[in-house]
């Protein structure tokens, strides 16, 4: 019993991490806007089908920005994305 708790407690912060927090990520977007505004993310000209690809161009843009967002960033800013724009299930 005392093993289950102590690995449910030392898993569950990983699993919130790894997820992305839209707030953080809606203040990083602030850095995109830099160079594009929201449009590109209407349905009508949005490329992006899954979740995956929407990380994938964030990490893909990412190469663009200097100094870049870290891992966690990249992930907070694509749940900011998912969250407004794309709205793919979690």
């Amino acid at each position: 019993m005392t093993r289950l708790l102590l690995m449910v407690l030392l898993c569950g912060p990983a699993v919130g991490y790894a997820a992305g927090d839209p707030v953080r990520g809606e203040k990083l977007h602030a850095d995109c806007l830099g160079c594009h505004g929201t449009a590109l993310y209407a349905a009508s000209r949005a490329k992006i089908k899954t979740p995956a690809a929407l990380k994938k161009e964030v990490e893909r843009w990412n190469d663009r920005m200097n100094p870049k967002f870290s891992k966690q960033e990249v992930e907070d800013l694509a749940a900011y994305l998912n969250r407004d724009f794309y709205r793919f299930p979690q």
